[in-house]
């Protein structure tokens, strides 16, 4: 299937309800949109910390996409494919973040972003980033504890796992996914995803919306 297939095909359904529904249609039932007068601007430092996760390298503009997100969420699913593609489309010029933002609705996420942040920790955030999301169809709405499966996964990726294992049941990192869902909550972010693109709310309602933003702001 080819990506402008696939993409059409992600926008006629679970995309288009996320993203034009206010970007929290697989996020917790009272999530409402983020205030329009939320707090922001590209030098926000709530936005991008020094320790937050910069997926591949950071680009030579100043142009940075950040995504609050939920890995149980399925309208980050949804979109995960899609942010895939602008980063390939995009590498050496923008920067793509990261930022944690677990929905109490959702039993497993928080133990799916400390699972995430704790291969980060062994410069495998990419890999287990792309596990998540690629599995989530098998593991998301389960409500039973699922320590065990992303256990399997960082076997799979190759983690020293006595560090894994330390760190994921470690207080570090559980307050380290607990400071990007305190950010997300200053800054108004309630559903999952949100995206910021140089420091603005940004609300795409389509895939093309992210290549007219970008190119817009390369061109600034």
């Amino acid at each position: 299937m080819s990506t402008q297939v696939r993409v059409a095909l992600l926008i006629a359904g679970a995309f288009v309800i996320a993203i034009g529904g206010l970007l929290f249609w697989a996020g917790r039932d009272d999530a409402a949109e983020p205030g329009s007068d939320a707090p922001g601007g590209a030098a926000d430092p709530r936005l991008v910390r020094e320790d937050s996760r910069i997926m591949g390298e950071e680009g030579s503009s100043d142009v940075v996409l950040v995504e609050f997100l939920d890995f149980e969420c399925e309208a980050c699913g949804a979109a995960y494919p899609i942010i895939e593609d602008l980063r390939e489309e995009y590498a050496g010029e923008v920067t793509f973040v990261a930022r944690y933002f677990p929905l109490p609705g959702h039993f497993n996420s928080e133990r799916a972003a400390r699972a995430v942040e704790s291969a980060a920790r062994q410069g495998k955030f990419e890999e287990m980033y792309q596990r998540m999301f690629g599995t989530q169809s098998s593991w998301g709405e389960q409500q039973e504890p699922l320590d065990d499966l992303f256990r399997e996964y960082a076997v799979e990726i190759g983690l020293d796992m006595d560090q894994y294992d330390a760190d994921y049941a470690s207080d570090e990192v559980a307050d380290r996914v607990q400071r990007d869902v305190a950010d997300g909550t200053d800054l108004g972010v309630q559903g999952t995803p949100t995206f910021y693109l140089n420091g603005e709310l940004f609300e795409p309602t389509s895939a093309e919306d992210f290549n007219t933003a970008i190119d817009d702001a390369l061109n600034q």
